[in-house]
């Protein structure tokens, strides 16, 4: 399938590794200019390299920090800089500190949340006037599976997530009419740095090897086993696609099929 992105602009955010990475690699594919950051200059380049050895789409990259108060400003002149302009944006970040309700102090609970949620909706902001000039865009933010189900242990991501979904179908319904359109992509327990991160404090919590925990994991997935990078950023370059056009306001679940609900 032609996913109709040849040449279109595309902003990914935290793409330095994991699912960003791979969701950038996966549009350049299709032929889609793509600008990655993060905070690893090292990674960036070197994931630039790779996806500029392959031919397709063009990628570079620029340095930015959500945790920074001037990131909006530094990612918008990015774009303009590198781009030129924007028709896709995919929204991402890395997961926050695992933990309990309790341990969710206000400053914790505040930092995360501009972070996470108040600079993905200003960015969205600004370069959301573009998309509507050009009566074309899509507008992509990566979440958790949380947002259907809250995950044991990751207190600030079931709180935090679910803000996101409230305002990207919100978000959808006001900008369709420009050819516009806002979905959110759930990941369930793809192999990524971070599951292998959370798996290994599992082990440590309960006194078992990281092997069993993973076990265990996959038999409560009725795939019986972990998601691929691969898989879920075909799923997020479809979402980003012409043939998608009549797709939003979705909530998008690549997790093979463990979420419980419908």
């Amino acid at each position: 399938m032609d996913l109709g992105i040849k040449g279109k602009r595309a902003l990914v955010l935290a793409s330095s590794r994991g699912l960003g990475r791979g969701i950038a690699a996966a549009l350049a594919r299709e032929g889609a200019d793509v600008l990655l950051c993060g905070r690893n200059a090292d990674s960036l380049a070197e994931n630039c390299a790779a996806i500029n050895a392959e031919g397709q789409g063009r990628a570079s990259f620029a340095i930015a920090d959500l945790f920074d108060a001037d990131v909006v400003e530094k990612l918008e002149a990015a774009v303009a800089e590198k781009l030129g302009g924007i028709d896709i944006l995919v929204n991402n970040s890395g997961g926050p500190t695992p933990g309990s309700t309790e341990d969710m102090t206000p400053e914790t609970l505040a930092t995360y949340f501009n972070a996470m949620v108040l600079r993905l909706i200003t960015l969205t902001n600004r370069l959301l006037p573009q998309m509507k000039a050009q009566r074309w865009g899509r507008i992509l933010t990566v979440a958790s599976s949380g947002v259907i189900e809250p995950i044991p242990g990751l207190a600030l991501s079931n709180t935090l997530r679910p803000a996101l979904a409230g305002w990207s179908k919100t978000l959808a319904s006001e900008v369709a009419q420009y050819g516009i359109t806002a979905n959110m992509l759930l990941p369930g327990s793809i192999r990524t740095d971070r599951l292998e991160s959370l798996d290994a404090m599992a082990a440590k919590r309960s006194g078992r090897s990281i092997e069993a925990v993973q076990t265990e994991s996959e038999a409560e997935i009725p795939a019986r086993r972990y998601g691929r990078v691969e898989e879920f950023a075909a799923t997020a370059a479809f979402l980003c696609s012409e043939p998608a056009s009549y797709v939003t306001g979705t909530l998008v679940r690549c997790d093979g099929g463990a979420a419980r609900s419908t």
